[in-house]
């Protein structure tokens, strides 16, 4: 082989820079997936994937980066219009040139980056997500939940060291009514990547004690609106929207609502607006006591008027009516009165006329009248003698007559 025909491989690689550097001096937007993002020294280093639509294996790979001087005015511009930050799993378009380098290879040099078509890559997904949930029937389940009467032990997912947790609690202890709440912290990640496990890890230690809370307050208190990715998860949605007593959230801005947002029973945009919540809902109850308290002491008190109104009418017919009853006894008694006299007389009458009928009943039975017409009585021992078998041989009777008496034994 001739030596002359050799060449190194930095002259090698040089000629492929030349080749790309001549033959590719254009910009081009290219559609990729990210599979690794990560910042050193304020450059952005990126590994860029594209899958197979039905199989999801892996047809493309390349490495792209963005110095630090585009760096610093891609991103901010990204972050604020997406609402997330660039990672993994997340489907961008990237305007980039070929570079290669004769000591580090072939890159893909990022200059631009389209947020748009993140935010419809990601607003897709969030599609999807609600669209499972309606299918599952878990979307509005929070929504059909009753606030307790007296929502007044709070279970509080966040941070422990976040601002927003001290606020919150400082905002129901000091509330103007003097309204008593405990609350209890759960504590989970607020931001970044494993957000929605902490959080879900955070809902299963409250329902080993779920009789314990009226409710869930979930509050994130700052943060960059660039974190509101780990809200945005199917698995955390699904266990929210299950929960069996209401989530209130209070975790992101005004114009950002994230899934979890929409699934929790009431969404607010900050902690201390979850705590004004609890404490309206609480003022509300209390004014309905007192309007309920007004109520029935005005319906007792027309009560007890119209019955003070009728005992006065009452009172004052009294006499009246007394006086009309007396009156009427009266002339019932003057009437008996005469009537008496009158009746005992009556009554007289009828005995004496029964006693003269007695009379000549008695006088008609007299035995002494039976004696008189020719009759005798035989009497023995006393008593009338009505059957001879009565007596006896040696019995002594005794015969009465008009004029005298006469004895016999029995022979």
């Amino acid at each position: 082989m001739n030596s002359n025909k050799h060449i190194t491989l930095l002259e090698l690689n040089r000629l492929v820079r030349e080749v790309i550097e001549s033959e590719m001096p254009h910009e081009y937007w290219v559609e990729a997936e990210l599979s690794e993002c990560r910042e050193s020294r304020g450059h952005c280093y990126m590994e860029l994937i594209e899958k197979d639509e039905h199989s999801a294996t892996p047809i493309a790979k390349a490495s792209a980066k963005c110095w630090a001087q585009k760096w610093m005015l891609v991103r901010p511009y990204f972050e604020r219009t997406t609402g997330q930050r660039l990672a993994a799993g997340m489907k961008v378009l990237l305007k980039v040139y070929p570079q290669f380098h004769e000591a580090f290879g072939f890159s893909w040099i990022v200059t631009d980056i389209d947020p748009t078509y993140t935010m419809g890559d990601m607003a897709r997904k969030r599609q999807e997500i609600i669209r499972q949930l309606k299918e599952e029937g878990v979307f509005e389940l929070q929504k059909e939940l009753e606030l307790p009467v007296f929502s007044q032990r709070i279970a509080v997912i966040s941070s422990e060291t976040a601002a927003g947790y001290g606020d919150f609690c400082n905002q129901l202890s000091d509330n103007p009514y003097g309204f008593q709440f405990r609350t209890w912290l759960f504590p989970a990640i607020m931001q970044g990547e494993g957000t929605g496990q902490s959080i879900i890890a955070a809902l299963e230690k409250i329902y080993t004690i779920i009789n314990q809370f009226d409710c869930v307050v979930i509050i994130r208190g700052g943060g960059a609106t660039s974190d509101m990715s780990g809200f945005d998860t199917l698995e955390l949605a699904e266990n929210v929207a299950n929960f069996p007593i209401p989530i209130i959230t209070g975790i992101g801005h005004e114009r950002d609502e994230s899934i979890l947002d929409m699934v929790s029973h009431m969404r607010v945009k900050t902690p201390t607006a979850a705590a004004a919540l609890l404490i309206d809902h609480l003022k509300i109850v209390l004014d309905t006591i007192n309007n309920s308290q007004n109520s029935i002491t005005r319906s007792v008190q027309q009560k007890l008027s119209t019955l003070n109104a009728q005992l006065l009418t009452v009172s004052e017919a009294i006499p009246r009516l007394f006086s009309i009853v007396k009156t009427r006894h009266e002339a019932r008694l003057d009437a008996f009165g005469q009537k008496i006299p009158m009746l005992i007389e009556r009554r007289l009458t009828n005995t004496c006329h029964q006693l003269e009928i007695l009379e000549e009943k008695v006088k008609s039975l007299d035995p002494q009248l039976l004696l008189k017409r020719g009759y005798s009585i035989t009497l023995h021992n006393g008593k009338a003698v009505r059957d001879p078998r009565q007596l006896r041989q040696g019995d002594e009777i005794e015969t009465r007559l008009e004029k005298g008496t006469l004895k016999s034994i029995i022979k």
